[in-house]
Protein backbone atom coordinates (compact mmCIF):
# COMPACT_ATOMS: atom_id res chain seq x y z
CA UNK A 1 0.00 0.00 0.00
CA UNK A 2 1.55 3.33 -0.85
CA UNK A 3 1.70 6.26 1.44
CA UNK A 4 -1.08 8.15 -0.63
CA UNK A 5 -3.37 5.38 0.33
CA UNK A 6 -3.08 5.90 3.89
CA UNK A 7 -4.43 8.48 6.28
CA UNK A 8 -3.46 10.12 9.81
CA UNK A 9 -5.99 9.83 12.15
CA UNK A 10 -6.24 10.57 16.21
CA UNK A 11 -8.01 9.50 19.21
CA UNK A 12 -10.04 11.53 21.60
CA UNK A 13 -8.63 9.49 24.34
CA UNK A 14 -5.01 9.24 23.65
CA UNK A 15 -4.25 13.36 22.54
CA UNK A 16 -1.04 13.68 20.36
CA UNK A 17 -1.20 10.25 19.33
CA UNK A 18 -1.75 9.67 15.27
CA UNK A 19 -2.50 6.57 13.94
CA UNK A 20 -2.22 5.77 10.34
CA UNK A 21 -4.66 3.54 8.33
CA UNK A 22 -6.43 3.11 5.02
CA UNK A 23 -7.89 5.83 3.16
CA UNK A 24 -10.45 4.48 1.36
CA UNK A 25 -11.62 2.56 4.56
CA UNK A 26 -11.36 5.53 6.87
CA UNK A 27 -13.49 7.81 4.20
CA UNK A 28 -16.12 5.41 3.31
CA UNK A 29 -16.61 5.01 6.93
CA UNK A 30 -16.81 8.29 7.56
CA UNK A 31 -19.45 9.57 5.16
CA UNK A 32 -21.78 6.48 6.18
CA UNK A 33 -21.09 7.49 9.44
CA UNK A 34 -22.04 11.32 9.08
CA UNK A 35 -24.89 10.52 7.30
CA UNK A 36 -26.71 8.39 9.88
CA UNK A 37 -25.27 10.65 12.68
CA UNK A 38 -27.93 13.54 13.70
CA UNK A 39 -27.09 17.24 14.47
CA UNK A 40 -29.21 17.24 17.91
CA UNK A 41 -29.33 15.70 21.07
CA UNK A 42 -30.39 12.66 21.98
CA UNK A 43 -27.83 11.41 19.49
CA UNK A 44 -27.33 7.91 18.40
CA UNK A 45 -25.77 4.84 19.75
CA UNK A 46 -22.58 3.26 18.44
CA UNK A 47 -24.96 0.01 17.98
CA UNK A 48 -27.75 2.05 16.66
CA UNK A 49 -25.34 4.02 14.31
CA UNK A 50 -23.95 1.14 13.40
CA UNK A 51 -27.50 -0.61 12.36
CA UNK A 52 -28.24 1.96 10.04
CA UNK A 53 -24.35 2.72 7.75
CA UNK A 54 -24.16 -1.23 7.20
CA UNK A 55 -26.43 -0.69 4.40
CA UNK A 56 -24.08 2.31 3.40
CA UNK A 57 -20.89 0.80 3.21
CA UNK A 58 -18.95 -0.44 -0.15
CA UNK A 59 -19.17 -4.10 -0.16
CA UNK A 60 -15.71 -4.66 -1.87
CA UNK A 61 -14.00 -2.39 1.07
CA UNK A 62 -16.76 -3.85 3.76
CA UNK A 63 -17.43 -7.44 2.39
CA UNK A 64 -20.58 -8.49 4.56
CA UNK A 65 -19.87 -5.82 7.27
CA UNK A 66 -16.37 -7.00 7.92
CA UNK A 67 -14.27 -4.75 10.50
CA UNK A 68 -16.81 -1.97 10.34
CA UNK A 69 -17.13 -2.26 14.22
CA UNK A 70 -13.70 -0.94 13.94
CA UNK A 71 -13.60 1.24 11.51
CA UNK A 72 -16.56 2.99 13.14
CA UNK A 73 -14.82 3.09 16.55
CA UNK A 74 -11.73 4.51 14.60
CA UNK A 75 -14.27 6.95 12.76
CA UNK A 76 -15.78 7.90 15.94
CA UNK A 77 -12.85 8.95 17.70
CA UNK A 78 -11.21 10.78 15.35
CA UNK A 79 -14.22 12.87 14.90
CA UNK A 80 -14.47 13.20 18.22
CA UNK A 81 -10.71 14.37 18.75
CA UNK A 82 -11.41 16.97 15.58
CA UNK A 83 -14.45 18.80 17.32
CA UNK A 84 -16.86 17.39 15.11
CA UNK A 85 -18.85 14.73 16.99
CA UNK A 86 -19.48 15.46 20.61
CA UNK A 87 -20.05 12.20 23.20
CA UNK A 88 -23.06 12.43 25.30
CA UNK A 89 -22.63 11.46 29.30
CA UNK A 90 -25.33 8.87 29.04
CA UNK A 91 -25.64 4.77 29.55
CA UNK A 92 -25.11 3.61 26.78
CA UNK A 93 -23.45 6.61 24.85
CA UNK A 94 -24.58 8.63 22.69
CA UNK A 95 -23.26 10.84 20.21
CA UNK A 96 -24.20 13.30 17.53
CA UNK A 97 -22.72 15.92 15.20
CA UNK A 98 -22.10 19.28 15.88
CA UNK A 99 -23.26 21.91 14.28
Amino acid sequence: MAESDKIEIENITSPGRVTRVDKAKYLAMETAYLSVLPTETPGVTAAEAKQRLLPLLPQDLFPGGDKAGWWLKAVQLNLEAKGKVVRQDTKPLRFHRTR
